[in-house]
């Protein structure tokens, strides 16, 4: 049996090895090697450049025919780290502030727990993918033959989750994590002279006027009943202190569970800025993008990820979640070719939160983790 004591050491050092070397989406080289070479001395099988920097590890052990497939995300954000630990990034300008060293380090440890124990029949898939931030990881890989060339039958992944205590674990049946979606509108009228704005078209106000107006889609042009959110994020003009703009760029996200609601959101964003523009005669130009999907969990793969974590965990610490959140994850890209299930793993209660400068990936959940991993395979590939 492994010695867990020594497989939560090995994991502690090779996440603050990965903490202190981030890679950015489609970087991950260093991260990569470092991953690739663990999995090897495990005696897997294993395949780089996968959708550019992703790695595939393969373990089989028994004759069955089945495959699940593990994911984790590798990279970094470009956020300047403010933690002084002695792992702390040594990239200026770039930090591990969602986590990712983490979910690495403990899919490496599931990975030589299974090598190890074995305990399961059929094969098991470690992805370890590039770019999640921005949601072009999992197309890649995707798009790289990644089913046709490393075939699965189901897929699981999970993500630490500050606030949660760690050891604690929650999942939800359906909607877990809303699509997002990225809008530009730019607005273009005739600049000129603070003093003298009759004789333009500034368009300063009207940008004002469409940021109110954009936060009637969800309050007023969509159901009650469905789940969105707009949010401006920043507003951009050409103008100076004596100068009005005549260009103002408009840039946000949205966010929702179903299609119909994003085509909704799009259409109407569309109807608003259109006329904001004439009223304040200027024109307007929407950019609507669609980034990330729904993350919809598979409802009996939920049942059997939750019996599996209370084989490892104590079980009153997994529960159900009862509500989805409007964050997003291109792990649901993979869920549009197979069934699978997407967890929460708790970072603590006193973590600081995601995409924060001040985050830390908490050491204490890298076993539980890891057992989690493992448990689910050996429930879904059982011997006999």
């Amino acid at each position: 049996m492994t010695d867990l004591t020594a497989l939560n050491d090995e994991m502690t050092a090779w996440r603050r090895d990965l903490h202190a070397h981030p890679e950015f989406g489609f970087e991950e080289t260093r991260t990569a090697a470092f991953v690739a070479d663990k999995l090897r001395s495990f005696g897997l099988e294993v395949a780089e450049g996968v959708g550019g920097t992703g790695v595939v590890g393969a373990l089989t052990r028994g004759t069955g025919n089945r495959a699940v497939a593990l994911r984790a995300d590798m990279d970094a954000l470009r956020i300047t780290e403010r933690g002084q630990a002695d792992y702390r990034s040594q990239v200026p300008g770039t930090m591990h502030a969602c986590g990712h060293d983490g979910h690495t380090a403990m899919l490496l440890g599931a990975a030589k727990l299974l090598a190890e124990e074995g305990g399961f029949d059929g094969t098991v898939r470690f992805l370890f993918q590039p770019a999640e931030e921005w949601g072009k990881g999992a197309l890649a890989m995707l798009d790289d033959g990644l089913m046709q060339r490393f075939p699965f039958d189901e897929i699981y992944g999970l993500h630490n989750m500050p606030g949660l205590p760690v050891g604690h674990f929650e999942t939800r049946a359906g909607p877990v994590m809303s699509a997002e979606d990225n809008f530009e509108i730019v607005l273009t009228g005739l600049g000129g002279h603070a003093a003298r704005p009759q004789s333009g078209n500034e368009v300063l106000v009207a940008a004002c006027a469409l940021l109110t107006n954009l936060q009637t889609i969800v309050s007023r042009r969509l159901s009650p009943a469905d789940i969105a959110v707009v949010s401006v994020t920043e507003l951009i003009t050409d103008g100076t202190r004596n100068a009005l703009p005549g260009l103002a760029r408009i840039l946000g996200d949205a966010r929702s569970f179903r299609p119909e609601v994003s085509a909704e959101i799009e259409r109407q964003m569309r109807i608003i800025a259109d006329g904001t523009a004439m009223a304040y005669n200027v024109t307007a130009e929407t950019r609507y993008t669609r980034e990330f999907v729904p993350l919809i969990n598979d409802a009996t793969l939920v049942e059997e990820a939750v019996a599996a974590a209370r084989t490892v965990l104590q079980a009153d610490h997994v529960k159900v979640a009862a509500e989805p959140m409007t964050a997003s994850e291109d792990f649901a890209r993979f869920l549009e070719h197979v069934p699978g299930c997407f967890v929460f793993m708790g970072n603590g209660e006193n973590s600081a939160p995601l995409h924060n400068p001040d985050f830390d990936f908490n050491d204490a959940g890298l076993l539980p983790g890891a057992r989690y991993h493992a448990a689910i395979i050996r429930r879904r590939l059982p011997i006999g």
